[in-house]
């Protein structure tokens, strides 16, 4: 009880000086009580009676850490006091030189001492690595759970409990992580310098780490050469000692395998019935008999041992498989709203990393995908060896088997008759493992059959052959602007906690160009994609045809098709395409759309700060096309693509709209990334993530507006919509694909054309506006704005 009062005074300290919250209190005793549990073990195996001068020094550090951890559990509530911390921290790091030193001084060194040292250290590294994670990146946890993941392994692999001489460099190694995870926390370093110093120090944890596995590999190895035991007779008479071996390694060895057992079983039982969709993941949902382990059973008492094997291995194989795409499904449902495809959706990985990136940092995405490869390849090679386990447990006991899948058997057919189910889609007799394999294979197939059907489409264009007089006669002698306002989607502008922000920037923007002689009609357009691939969008809206996939898109810039640009490039305009985001050349962009002019990252000749993934503020955007394009004189009129990109994931920090004369080659807006909100640190908490979001579509659109207020000409013409809704931990459940359109124009001829649309007055389309697919809108565009008749 010594530890836990100790650590409870110490608590109770922090709370009277700096205050703790009922987290940090709940962390803090949880240490308490591990302390007290690991000392009071330690003193029974040893046979101890008391701690020794050593072990009280390192009771202190346990009381430091049990602060430390108490802290670190506060800072996810609110602001902990970061110099308490740190003095905390460092205080126990120097005791870890210091009872060492006493123990050999005093001649107390003992087991329990040396294990209570060690499990003192763990901690103190796992807290820090908590602690600092949020703001380096959540990589760094790799360094406080090294030592528990290898104890963990031990359960499985028991020849990891070996021993080995101790060496110097664990312990140095071992100080390091205590030292640099203080330094980072007192967040002194520049970020770059602390990520940098935190894979250092991983990259030597991971190095001592490895070789005492190898260390211990080569031992086990080495065991299974020894000769036959000698008899007790023989050891005699050789000298040797007559003690037999100890039978309790034997009893842990048959519980290691038990255990190893039970988990090969839990691990097939959750493959074969876990959900694909995160939301999905009830207890209701695990409550239920999968066809597909009755059926494995079944093979396992059939099959000669050979056969049942060589079943076990590929069904294993398979059913990993069915693991890796059951964690793809979760990671689109999540982001895209729809499950993974097999064939098609592979592109989409190495996006999906630069926008981590921009969400944790270069160093934690690479980080992640690491661990997502060294994830496959363990599910790869554990769910063979879970199969074949048990399909040598069922071989083994055979008649307990057979009566088991009987008895179980029955209930299945039952369930299935009664339809009973615990959860929604969930029912107890389940074929799901099955049912998604099917249904891949029913993917792929129709993957391969679309390429077929979409060259038709492609080709069935009434547009493609007409002449470029013929083309946009309602809009002679306009610029029309294209403009895509990234992650803009319904949920913005109705029945959302941020939709009243959005309306308020959207009405008062109605009103604000009333005022400068524009008018505005709205609807919405359903998108083929959601939550990211805009290219799917633009692509749709520019070629009239259904682009929902990869495969579709590579399919399409790779023939001739019209598009909205090829249009108006035939009819006399200049037509130029302004993306921000792309930092390489983009050979679509002249192939396919045909632009005279693109427009990047590389040569607009901005000098400010990137803002995660914007590479610079709409307001730059906007101010150099009109610099570059709009602001020329004696020059033809310019159909222009512009991409808003400040509102795209991870939507901050955000930018602050400045004087348009001020914002000359953007070094106006350095500082201000600084002063926003970090993506790491919003997305904590899921309603500030739906914060900034509506804050950085508020900042678009408002940016937009006060660009037409300022540039006011008579002959523009904006279609201004989002390419697709944000991401469903921000919309919640089925929100749908729809997303806001408008059409804005100063001269009422513009608008006249689409008065039989229906659309809505104003920028702010209300829950009963049209809705159309968004490859009808070219079509649309090109007869209201063609040749009347």
């Amino acid at each position: 009880m010594t530890a836990f009062v100790c650590t409870l005074a110490g608590l109770g300290a922090l709370a009277t000086t700096v205050g703790l919250n009922g987290s940090a209190w709940v962390v803090g005793v949880a240490c308490a009580v591990g302390t007290n549990a690991v000392l009071v073990g330690g003193l029974t195996r040893q046979r101890q009676h008391r701690l020794g001068p050593a072990d009280w020094v390192t009771m202190t550090r346990a009381v430091l850490v049990g602060g430390v951890a108490a802290l670190t559990a506060e800072s996810f509530s609110r602001s902990a006091p970061v110099a308490t911390l740190v003095t905390l921290s460092t205080v126990a790091v120097v005791l870890d030189a210091v009872d060492g030193w006493v123990a050999r001084r005093t001649g107390t060194l003992s087991a329990l001492g040396a294990r209570f040292d060690l499990e003192v250290d763990a901690l103190l590294i796992l807290v820090l690595s908590v602690y600092v994670a949020p703001t380096i990146g959540w990589w760094v946890l790799a360094i406080g759970a090294a030592r528990y993941l290898f104890v963990a392994a031990g359960w499985v692999f028991p020849w990891l409990h070996g021993s080995l001489p101790p060496r110097f460099w664990c312990k140095v190694v071992a100080a390091i992580q205590g030292v640099v995870l203080t330094v980072v926390a007192a967040d002194i370093l520049p970020r770059g310098l602390s990520k940098a110093v935190l894979a250092g120090a991983l990259i030597l944890l991971a190095e001592s780490f490895g070789r005492e596995t190898w260390g211990l590999w080569c031992l086990r190895t080495g065991s299974r050469h020894e000769r036959p035991e000698k008899s007790a007779d023989a050891r005699v008479a050789t000298g040797e000692p007559t003690q037999a071996r100890d039978p309790r390694r034997g009893h842990a060895r048959a519980v290691a395998s038990r255990a190893t057992t039970v988990l090969a079983c839990v691990a097939v039982w959750f493959a074969l019935i876990g959900p694909t969709e995160i939301g999905r993941l009830t207890p209701g949902m695990f409550a239920r008999i999968p066809l597909e382990g009755l059926v494995i059973v079944v093979l396992s008492l059939v099959l000669r041992p050979r056969a049942r094997r060589t079943a076990g291995a590929l069904f294993g194989v398979m059913l990993a498989c069915l693991v890796i795409l059951k964690v793809l499904d979760m990671g689109f449902s999540a982001v895209l709203n729809r499950p993974f495809d097999p064939l098609n959706d592979w592109v989409y990985l190495r996006p999906g990393i630069g926008v981590l990136g921009d969400s944790i940092g270069q160093v934690g995405a690479v980080a992640v995908a690491v661990a997502a490869v060294v994830l496959v390849v363990v599910i790869l090679t554990f769910m063979p060896l879970c199969v074949v386990r048990l399909t040598r447990l069922v071989a083994t006991h055979r008649r307990v088997s057979t009566h088991a899948v009987t008895a179980v058997g029955i209930v299945w057919i039952l369930c299935a008759v009664s339809g009973l189910q615990f959860a929604p889609g969930g029912r107890v007799a389940s074929a799901s493992a099955a049912g998604l394999a099917y249904d891949e294979v029913s993917q792929v197939r129709a993957d391969i059959q679309d390429r077929h059907t979409f060259a038709t489409e492609i080709g069935d264009d009434h547009f493609g052959d007409t002449r470029g007089d013929q083309f946009l006669t309602g809009l002679r002698g306009k610029d029309v602007i294209l403009v895509f306002v990234e992650s803009y989607g319904r949920i913005a502008v109705q029945d959302s906690a941020i939709s009243p922000q959005v309306d308020a920037v959207l009405d008062a923007g109605t009103s604000q160009l009333r005022a400068a002689g524009f008018a505005s009609r709205s609807a919405f357009l359903t998108s083929p994609t959601f939550g990211a691939a805009s290219w799917l969008a633009h692509s749709t809206m520019q070629s009239g045809l259904w682009i929902d996939s990869q495969q579709r898109y590579d399919q399409l810039v790779t023939n001739d098709r019209l598009t909205l640009t090829d249009a108006f490039g035939r009819a006399g305009w200049r037509t130029v395409f302004d993306v921000p985001a792309n930092t390489r050349d983009w050979p679509e962009g002249s192939s396919f759309y045909h632009f005279d002019k693109i427009y990047d990252a590389t040569n607009v000749g901005y000098r400010g700060p990137t803002f995660s993934y914007a590479t610079m503020p709409d307001q730059y955007t906007l101010s150099t096309f009109q610099r570059l394009e709009l602001a020329k004189s004696h020059r033809a009129p310019v159909m222009a693509e512009i991409d808003l990109v400040s509102s795209h994931h991870p939507w901050t920090p955000l930018p602050r709209l400045v004087d348009w004369s001020q914002v000359g080659d953007g070094s106006v807006f350095d500082g201000m990334p600084e002063q926003g909100e970090s993506p790491d640190v919003a997305f904590r908490d899921p309603d500030e993530v739906r914060a900034v979001y509506g804050q950085s579509v508020q900042y678009s659109l408002s940016t937009l507006i006060s660009f037409v207020q300022t540039n006011p000409d008579p002959n523009l013409v904006l279609v201004v919509l989002g390419d697709h809704q944000p991401h469903s931990y921000v919309t919640g459940e089925r929100p749908g694909h729809d997303v806001p359109i408008s059409i804005i124009a100063h001269d009422p001829a513009v608008l006249d054309r689409i008065s039989g649309w229906g659309w809505e007055d104003g920028m702010n389309p209300g829950p009963d506006a049209p809705v159309c697919r968004m490859d009808t809108f070219r079509d649309r565009f090109l007869t209201a704005y063609g040749p009347q008749a």
